[in-house]
């Protein structure tokens, strides 16, 4: 067989990644407020772009779907209804604006602020703004104030008397070297550490453990006083300077709505407050100038109302794929609509993207980072993907319901007869769910409830 070059044709198939198409799987991933973001700036690039007006997209039904599956008593459900709106007008809210534009101040510029406002002179400026930068993430001081005294050069009792005045700052508790002293900052600010609260405070090992019997002893209370005291204690925050540093909390915005409809059934529709929207601007200037202009103008035009178009209808897509997916995602879960989460269904995504002949990689996208306001609350999609846990009869069961029913088992345990893992496995075996021991310690783990012991002294002490 002779060996060297030769020419052959070869026919193969092949998926290029064009710049059109990494849009479009991008625009699919991001929620409504994200494809908004992404809009605006497409529209400052594009001279041939403009958002779009809630008037001239009014919403009407854009599919009637009937679920079939059987509810209690063998009847159907009623159609569910698929409505997709549009609009977008390329502002932001009072509150995003404003959030944008001035951003809070963080825990740290917070407090170098309370410093300049205090009676504290220079020298003692000088050591709170040292502590605040030596403050750790839970707000706690991991140098004493012997080691900052000796590190600044100045009496160990003048760093101990700022730091005791700057524990009085806003949040109270910061500055402390222990969870201790950080609940006793706290407690004096209520005027409420007493003598017993003081004796707690130096025994919290002892609370960790539950030994609410030597507690008492230490305390000198009763049982009563001892768990007001502990009811007392878990008011307070533990880390003032985690939970101050944090940025304030921004409600979750639903990407799809869940009404019901006037025949019994659900509508489901993009949210038209944050679906984004555009349309060409298709002047008469601009086709003037792409028949008459010059060859480079013709040619920026060109290009500038190919991407224009093909963003609308991008968007087009988008609206249509994320209403389809979420319809068929709450057509399989309608048992949780109905129920609640003990009636979640095993789900994956080869399901849902059987149901709407897509691509799993595809719904994969779909259902990342959006979310639909349910009527039993706000949930993100992937909520809906839960794992099967096989049944003894042969049928399988969620591992989110499965989850949600040991949190009620345990909820509704007596006192006198605590549930231990094997006890959880016996009953949920007679409700037909085969489930191993170990696996109720981990559902129970990540529900952080506690082990049967602890529970047992809780309620022990309780009674």
């Amino acid at each position: 067989m002779a060996i060297g070059p030769k020419l052959a044709l070869r026919q193969a198939q092949s998926l290029l990644m064009t710049p059109q198409l990494r849009q479009a799987i991008l625009l699919l991933q991001l929620s409504n407020l994200d494809a908004c973001a992404f809009i605006e700036t497409e529209v400052e690039r594009n001279p041939l772009l403009e958002p779009g007006d809630r008037t001239d997209d009014l919403p009407g039904p854009a599919d009637t779907l009937q679920a079939s599956r059987a509810s209690e008593g063998g009847a159907f459900s009623p159609p569910w209804q698929t409505h997709a709106r549009r609009p977008y007008d390329g502002t932001l809210s009072d509150h995003q604006a404003q959030m944008l534009v001035c951003p809070p101040p963080s825990l740290a510029d917070r407090l170098a602020e309370q410093v300049r406002l205090s009676s504290f002179d220079a020298g003692d400026r000088l050591i709170g703004t040292h502590l605040i930068t030596l403050l750790d993430h839970a707000g706690r001081l991991p140098a004493t104030s012997a080691a900052t005294a000796l590190m600044l050069g100045t009496p160990p009792e003048r760093v101990e008397r700022v730091r005791q005045a700057m524990m009085r700052f806003e949040p109270t508790g910061l500055f402390a070297y222990d969870l201790g002293e950080c609940f006793g900052a706290q407690l004096r600010e209520r005027n409420r550490l007493d003598p017993a609260m003081a004796a707690l405070l130096k025994h919290l090992d002892l609370l960790a453990r539950r030994d609410m019997r030597q507690l008492q002893a230490i305390c000198g209370v009763d049982t009563e006083d001892l768990a007001d005291m502990i009811a007392e204690l878990r008011t307070l925050s533990p880390y003032p300077g985690r939970d101050a540093d944090h940025p304030p909390a921004v409600p979750i915005v639903p990407d799809v709505l869940m009404h019901p409809a006037p025949d019994g059934g659900w509508v489901l529709e993009l949210n038209p407050a944050t679906t984004p929207r555009v349309v060409v601007n298709s002047t008469l200037d601009t086709r003037m100038t792409l028949r008459a202009g010059r060859q480079d103008e013709r040619r920026f035009l060109s290009e500038r109302l190919a991407n224009a178009t093909w963003l609308v209808r991008a968007l087009q897509q988008r609206a249509d794929t994320i209403i389809r997916v979420a319809t068929a995602i709450m057509r399989r879960q309608d048992g949780f609509l109905d129920r609640g989460v003990g009636h979640l269904r095993p789900l994956v995504l080869r399901d849902i993207a059987d149901d709407v002949a897509l691509h799993e990689s595809t719904v994969s996208r779909v259902t990342a980072n959006k979310y639909i306001a349910t009527p039993r609350g706000i949930f993100e999609l992937k909520y809906f993907f839960t794992t099967a846990v096989p049944g003894l009869s042969g049928d399988s069961h969620s591992a989110e319901a499965i989850r949600h029913r040991i949190r009620a088992l345990v909820a509704a345990e007596p006192g006198h007869a605590i549930l231990s893992d094997d006890a959880i496995v016996t009953l949920l075996r007679e409700e037909g769910i085969d489930i191993a021991r170990r696996t109720v310690a981990k559902y129970r783990d990540a529900l952080k409830i506690p082990s049967s012991v602890q529970r047992k002294r809780e309620k022990a002490f309780r009674a």
